[in-house]
């Protein structure tokens, strides 16, 4: 099996979210993970033709027509989203989104969208998810930690999109991550998440990567 686990991630709430209809908006999140791979397709198109001739002896003449080759664009990207939050610019989704990880450099990116009935909907800005300080601690195999401890605390930075101090915490068994995450490509906004590895049976799981 070429998944190497699962990232669930709790979109909890969003914080002062951008106005995009009259007064208020009706966001919605978006999670997307890896790209669009390029792939050839066979799409092979023959013609056969046989001509029988007798003259003294049979043979045959075969044509092959030209064999053309298209380009294909084969999707390899996920996407989940929460549901609709009407009019409410600091919605609580407070659900639960997960997601196959195969590749742990594949961009994670969440996604806010306003809701519209006859427009296509509009951009409330977007933010990236890291996860390599998770796995990072994931791979220490601190395990016996008691629970509450604090393992890791991330910063922001230009670098990343966090708008406050991150934590990683142990506790109950799980390792989780929790973040606000500052919107771009927007005039405001930020959106609250934590996010938890979940080892797959069967899987290479992440000390195998």
């Amino acid at each position: 099996m070429d998944v190497l686990g699962l990232l669930r991630i709790r979109v909890r709430r969003g914080i002062n979210l951008a106005v995009r209809d009259t007064i208020s908006s009706d966001p919605y999140v978006t999670i997307t993970c890896g790209t669009q791979k390029e792939k050839y397709v066979d799409v092979r198109k023959s013609a056969l033709e046989r001509t029988h001739r007798f003259k003294r002896t049979c043979y045959f003449i075969m044509k092959m027509a030209r064999a053309t080759v298209e380009m294909q664009k084969a999707p390899t990207r996920q996407k989940v989203k929460t549901r609709v939050v009407k009019g409410n610019c600091n919605p609580k989704w407070n659900e639960e989104l997960t997601i196959y990880i195969k590749d742990l450099n594949a961009p994670i990116v969440l996604s806010v969208y306003d809701k519209d009935t006859f427009t296509g909907d509009d951009s409330m800005g977007n933010a990236k998810i890291d996860i390599q300080p998770l796995v990072e601690c994931l791979r220490m195999g601190l395990q016996a930690l008691p629970d509450g401890t604090k393992v890791d605390r991330i910063q922001p930075s230009k670098d990343n999109y966090l708008a406050d101090e991150s934590c990683i915490v142990w506790n109950k068994g799980k390792m989780t991550q929790d973040m606000i995450l500052r919107l771009r490509d927007v005039e405001c906004g930020k959106v609250e998440v934590q996010i938890e590895w979940i080892d797959l049976p069967g899987s290479k799981g992440l000390l195998q990567n």
